[in-house]
Formats: C-alpha cells, structure tokens, sequence
C-alpha cells in the first residue's frame, strides 16, 4: 500500500479509501443493496489487511447504521491510532425544522450523534456532504472550528460544490482565524471530468487533499454498458449522472485497453484516476473482498500515454450533476 498526506496536513492516508456507503442495514434508508455487520466484516477486514487505513462514511448513510457496523468492526479489528476515519454531516436526519443542513445546532448535534455510533471520541475528518444555501457559510465555519477546537475531529473537509463557494469557504475561514477545509471530496471519473476546469486546480493551489467519489461511475466502467446490477436499477441518484453516448464510447475504450492488458476494467478505470496530478485517494465502494483486490492492483498499474489518449478522446462536455 502506499501512502500519501492528506493534502497539507501532516495526516497520513492510504491511496486507496473505502467508502462505506455499501455498509448498512437493508431498509434503513433508500438503499435496498447494502450489507449488513456480517456480510460488510469481511470487507473491512480485507482493507486493514491491505494496508488500507482511510474509512469514509457518513451520517445520512443507511440512516446512521454505516456508521454503527464501521465503528463496531474497527474497534474489533484493530487499534483506533491505525485508522483514519472519515464522516460527513448534511443530509436530513430527522422529519421537521432543523433536521438537515449546516447549521450550528445541526453540526454540533450530528458531530456527537456520529462519534456515539462510530464509538470513539473524535472523527479524524468531519466533513460537510454538501453546501447548504439556507445557511450562511460563517455559521457553519464557526461551528466547524469549534467541533475541532472541542477535540471532536482533527481535520475538516468538504464534498461536492462550486470551485467559487469553496474558495469562498476558504477564504472566509482564513479571514476569522477558523480551521481550514483540508479536503474536497468530488465527483471525477473517466465518464465526468468537469471538475479538472476549476476545481482541481484551486485544489491544487491550496494543497487541497483531492478524494474523488465515485471514481469507477457507480460500477459502469467496470462491465458492459448494458449490464445491470441491483444498485444501478434502484439508485434513483446515480441515474441522474450518466448516459451520454461518449459515456459508453468510453466504456468500451476502458474494456479494449483492459482487454489489451489482461487485467479487470476496474483496474484501468482507477489507474487513470490515480494517476491524474493532484488525486489523493479515490474513494471506493466495495462489495466484494475482490473489488479491493482490484483497486490495490491499480496502484503499480501505469498506463502508457497512448492509452490515456484512447480513454480520454471520446470525452465531450457534461452538465454539472451530484450537487445543486
């Protein structure tokens, strides 16, 4: 495994991350494709096994259950120092007022709310899952220092957004003295690329940790485009990101090169990604102990630069999609 520093803190990460959207109770919440302790278990411990040592989830995940089976797997499976573990607040928690968003009485509620399912005293990287327009940016900045002055996380970050709203993010915390994101969790693969205009260079800029989410586009840079799974058929979200006739060009471009090297698609798809300046570490859902096997791998893949020119050409434009 290698590692690398989360952007420029002094935070060491492996190149890989689990995500860990896939574990959960099935019925808790919109996902039907989630395992449960048993079967998310082995999976865990496969990543510790590889060296893995970066865990992100999130409150909204499974209606807190991801957290619950993350939290209670690390404790049995290794020490707290060896892990890095990741969270994320924003989404609704609860029906009425107040149940979602960045608000200082939501992020101080939803911090503690998620170090109690985790079971541990502090999340290495507590970050926000979305911008909240309802909420001015200083209320969620103050809120955010003061969970991290408090000894309730060591860093934080941000996810999905507008390069322009995340400078503002940063500038606004560096004018009142408060901590700084250090991370930007975003949406890059070889099917959308929309942030290397903006966002990876300011990212790059600031020495911003770069952790890209679905890196391997919910599973369709991994199989023939008109292949299914049961999550691509019941994730109301992820049909909302690709379809263009250049996504399945590049599909069938990553499965020639595959082809050509004799090795899984997956391992194509990431190897492009890890090798694009400024990635940290794509984030990875797995679901089986091989998907991991896979995104190791990747890691000593080096594709030449004619490959990359065959699975970037059929590229075109895309709207911006995963965040409003």
């Amino acid at each position: 495994m290698d590692y690398v520093k989360l952007g420029h803190t002094g935070l060491d990460v492996s190149r890989i991350c689990l995500g860990c959207m896939t574990f959960g109770e099935p019925g808790r919440g919109p996902h039907s494709w989630t395992l449960d302790a048993e079967k998310s278990r082995p999976i865990i411990q496969k990543a510790l096994e590889l060296g893995i040592n970066f865990f992100d989830t999130a409150n909204v995940y499974s209606d807190g259950t991801s957290e619950e089976i993350v939290g209670r797997a690390l404790k049995d499976l290794t020490a707290r120092q060896n892990v890095v573990i990741a969270t994320k607040v924003h989404g609704r928690m609860h029906p009425g007022p107040n149940g979602a968003g960045l608000s200082r009485r939501a992020i101080l509620a939803e911090i503690d709310n998620s170090l109690r399912r985790l079971g541990v005293d502090y999340v290495d990287l507590y970050q926000i899952h979305r911008w909240d327009h309802a909420t001015p940016i200083e209320e969620t900045l103050e809120a955010l220092h003061d969970v991290v002055k408090a000894g309730k996380a060591r860093y934080i970050g941000a996810s999905s957004m507008y390069a322009w709203q995340f400078a503002k993010a940063l500038y606004v915390a560096r004018l009142n003295g408060w901590t700084e994101f250090v991370s930007m969790q975003d949406h890059i693969n070889l099917l959308n690329r929309e942030e290397e205009r903006e966002m990876l260079p300011l990212c790059r800029d600031q020495k911003i940790a770069v952790l890209p989410w679905s890196p391997l586009a919910r599973g369709r840079l991994t199989r023939d485009w008109d292949e299914t799974s049961e999550r691509q058929n019941s994730d109301v979200f992820g049909k909302t990101l690709y379809g263009l006739e250049s996504d399945r060009m590049i599909a069938s471009e990553v499965a020639n090169v595959a082809k050509a090297r004799g090795v899984p698609r997956a391992q194509i798809a990431l190897a492009w990604l890890l090798q694009k300046d400024g990635i940290t570490a794509p984030i990875i859902g797995a679901s089986k102990v091989s998907h991991l096997d896979d995104a190791v791998a990747a890691l000593s893949l080096k594709l030449t630069a004619e490959e990359i020119g065959k699975l970037e050409a059929p590229y075109v434009p895309h709207p911006i999609v995963g965040f409003q």
